[in-house]
């Protein structure tokens, strides 16, 4: 064959013409890709329920396919790590790749997993049938039913898709939806009327929503089915994250009005606990910055306020002296008191700092004159509630504590009783539940504005010191000092410890945030802790700053 003699030039490669191709050749071949990945997915499974692994042989049996599919099969599934062959007994069994996704799986629990505990709860609670729906694009659709013990009870089927606007589940959601994603959702509604009550105006809807929002829970008032009244709230994670909503229906007359106003902080709170096991594998947080505050170390610090203006004021209980960290940095004593320290809080503009000897009213200034109205006896904690009020423990002769309001006029208005001693307060922001420390037991215990019931969201064992000061942050978390336990800790809305910040000293006594809450002053002691320690922790006694 003759040569064509090269003229040292490069010759450009024109492209191909573009090639038409027939559509039902295209659907052809994504049909052969399929099929294909179908095939290796019976491969998979059928390992997959074998306990001792399958040969190639027995897989092409069972599965009806040639030999020669199977093995080409098996290659691509060996080499991606999905299987591994036992050259011992030539049989195929799961490769570490499967166990690092299932690992992978069980690290991100499960909606329908993680409520399945709180759902049958409600159910028990309530005798009634509760749901799990999720949000998929302009409806709800259910993902789980408990039915209720009632012959006549709500019977939504599983997979059953309803609108947003008139379910409680779907109120929920929107509710908890930030501001901009909810307004465009409801925008985009089709506001069909399914009963005479359901809301087809949008203005009303969005009026609805703001109050959902604000308590946490919504009513569907026979507003899809005409008889059926259902109280629903969104399941959020601790970083805002919707991920769906639960619900309890039943028949109107067996859920009136009034006990749907009762039920609905107890499905928000079911669903507040389903949300914190949702938060994603918490990953190594680097450590915070920790500095002293440049000042003379306090005897046993505590009670760290921070007042409006931006000054942070705290207390020494034992060489008892009332103290502020300025907004330029300077710190300083105050006020000395009379008697040991038991508490401080706001009144108004001014302070209220008691002692074993009373309580006194202070200006931000340092001028300074006793409260004579004021309740008899021993404060064992003092707060504000978000209005401002004063609430404070009380000890009764058998030990434990009342807790209740102190009114302008001086007069102590109990509203709980605990068995054991409380030894600090924090109120949540929306003013719907009162935290309390009891350092005996080692508990966190909650109580709520609309019932009487305390309950104990987390008990700390002895070994990591002694609970001590709380203070609660914007995302649902409580936190407290563990005095002897060289740390601050978090304690999760549903009750799991998910955060520990080590620190210098070894007795940390209280805590508060700063105004962004992205930083903790943390007060601490210096009396209880032994010599030989304090050349190990030098700062005991001084006020830290914690950056979170």
């Amino acid at each position: 064959m003759a040569r064509v003699p090269s003229t040292g030039k490069k010759t450009a490669i024109e492209p191909p013409a573009a090639v038409w191709t027939d559509p039902a050749t295209a659907a052809a071949a994504v049909g052969e890709g399929t099929a294909a990945l179908d095939k290796a997915i019976d491969v998979l499974m059928a390992v997959v329920d074998a306990e001792d692994g399958l040969g190639q042989a027995a897989l092409s049996e069972r599965l009806a396919l040639p030999r020669t599919t199977v093995y080409r099969l098996l290659a691509t599934l060996v080499a991606r790590g999905l299987l591994r062959r036992d050259p011992s007994r030539k049989v195929y069994t799961l490769g570490a790749r499967c166990f690092d996704m299932g690992r992978k799986a069980r690290a991100t629990p499960d909606l329908v997993a993680a409520a399945a505990i709180e759902l049958r709860a409600l159910r028990d609670l309530t005798g009634e049938t509760t749901y799990l729906a999720a949000l998929d694009g302009q409806e709800v659709v259910s993902l789980e039913r408990y039915d209720g013990a009632h012959g006549q009870r709500s019977a939504a089927a599983l997979g059953q898709r309803k609108p947003l606007h008139c379910t409680s589940q779907g109120k929920a959601i929107l509710g908890a939806l930030p501001a901009e994603a909810r307004d465009a959702l409801v925008r985009e509604l089709r506001l069909e009327a399914l009963t005479p009550r359901t809301l087809t105006d949008r203005r009303r809807l969005q009026a609805e929503l703001r109050i959902t929002a604000a308590r946490g829970w919504a009513m569907d008032d026979e507003e899809i089915v005409l008889g059926v009244r259902c109280v629903g709230a969104p399941v959020v994670d601790a970083e805002g994250r919707v991920h769906g909503a639960i619900s309890v229906a039943g028949p109107a007359w067996r859920i009136t009005r009034q006990r749907a106003e009762l039920l609905g902080p107890e499905v928000a709170e079911a669903a507040r606990r389903i949300g914190g096991q949702m938060r994603q594998a918490a990953t190594s947080a680097a450590d915070p910055a920790i500095t002293a505050v440049d000042a003379p170390w306090a005897f046993w610090g505590a009670c760290p306020r921070l007042h409006a203006g931006g000054a942070l004021y705290w207390a020494d209980r034992l060489a008892p002296a009332l103290r502020v960290l300025g907004v330029d940095g300077r710190e300083r004593v105050l006020l000395e008191a009379e008697a040991p320290v038991t508490g401080l809080a706001f009144l108004g503009d001014d302070l209220v700092l008691t002692h074993e000897a009373g309580a006194t009213r202070v200006t931000p200034d340092g001028r300074h004159a006793p409260l004579t109205a004021w309740p008899a006896g021993v404060l064992q904690a003092l707060c504000n509630g978000p209005d401002g009020r004063l609430w404070a423990a009380l000890p009764t002769p058998q030990g434990g504590s009342r807790i209740g309001e102190i009114a302008p006029g001086g007069a102590f208005r109990g509203a709980w009783q605990v068995d054991e001693p409380v030894q600090a307060l924090a109120w949540s922001a929306d003013g719907q539940q009162l935290h309390l420390a009891a350092p005996a037991s080692g508990s966190l215990l909650v109580v709520r504005t609309q019932g009487t019931a305390v309950r104990r969201l987390a008990t700390l064992p002895p070994g990591a010191g002694r609970i001590s000061g709380l203070a609660l942050d914007d995302q649902g978390g409580t936190w407290t000092a563990l005095a002897e336990g060289w740390s601050v800790v978090r304690v999760a809305a549903d009750g799991q410890l998910d955060r520990v910040v080590g620190l210098p000293v070894p007795c940390p006594t209280d805590l508060a945030f700063d105004a962004a809450g992205r930083r903790l002053w943390v007060t601490t002691a210096r009396q209880t802790v032994p010599l030989d320690a304090l050349e190990k922790a030098p700062w005991s006694g001084r006020l830290l700053s914690v950056g979170l």
